[in-house]
């Protein structure tokens, strides 16, 4: 934080590397470090199903086990359809959204001063965790609204996709516009909901962090709490990635179900 005002010193911190301009405006920390998440989840679990054996399992195999094991009953529990894609989805949806969550836990200086020293540009900005960007969170809920449609139409045809958003909740010809109005705030409200939930959450999170560095320069007897302060807060924001990370993929396996649902109105 040396030479630089607290209020310069947080809005480093809350600020994008970005190419572009305008609409096509990109935030290459979050792309950069939502893609190193991606690689290091692939690159794990292929390591681990390359290595695994039909005897005892090491521990990394059985971690992998249980998880894959864990989210498969979640998934068979809420989805009631073939589960060949949706499984799949909700795993890489809970590994990859709890990885880049996970990086908030990196100090929050660190990540920047280690691209200062790489690059000799103290004053690049960079924020590393990709879920506390509008972008990714929306990214990721408006791929889910994707597939609600998709499953609705596959499930129902697209007669039954029209009956459901025009005849439903009230089943006359009369009431298409109301019931058009309803269902659509309805469904539109699912990936909204899905991205500002686990921006919010992590947005804070991060703000937290870098509220409490900032106190660090306060005065002595401050500072002198800064780092159990940090630990602190760290502990409990691990229930806070986790959750998140779990509540994301657990939604979206309840949308997709509701969305399959063959049921008529």
């Amino acid at each position: 934080m040396s030479g630089q005002t607290s209020i310069e010193y947080i809005q480093h911190h809350l600020t994008y590397l970005t190419a572009g301009d305008g609409f096509w405006t990109f935030n290459i920390d979050t792309l950069l470090f939502s893609f190193i998440c991606g690689v290091i989840f692939l690159a794990f679990f292929y390591k681990v199903a390359k290595k695994s054996t039909s005897g005892v399992p090491g521990k990394l195999q059985c971690a992998v086990e249980m998880t894959v094991e864990w989210i498969e009953g979640i998934v068979k529990e809420n989805f009631h359809g073939k589960r060949e894609v949706v499984a799949p989805l909700a795993l890489t949806i809970f590994v990859w959204v709890l990885l880049m969550n996970t990086i908030d836990l990196v100090p929050v200086d660190y990540i920047p001063q280690l691209v200062a020293i790489i690059t000799g540009d103290h004053h690049i900005p960079v924020r590393a965790v990709p879920t506390t960007d509008m972008n990714m969170t929306f990214a990721l809920s408006i791929s889910v609204f994707i597939l609600i449609l998709f499953y609705t139409i596959k499930s129902k045809g697209i007669k039954g996709f029209a009956k459901e958003y025009t005849l439903h909740p009230f089943n006359h010809w009369a009431f298409i516009p109301v019931n058009l109005i309803l269902e659509s705030v309805t469904l539109i409200s699912k990936p909204v909901s899905l991205a500002l939930r686990l921006f919010g959450n992590m947005y804070a999170g991060e703000l937290i962090f870098i509220l409490i560095a900032v106190m660090y320069s306060a005065n002595y007897f401050v500072a002198g709490l800064g780092i159990p302060l940090q630990l602190a807060w760290a502990i409990f924001h691990i229930l806070v990635i986790a959750l998140q990370a779990f509540v994301f993929m657990m939604l979206t396996v309840v949308y997709l179900s509701i969305a399959y649902n063959k049921a008529e109105h």
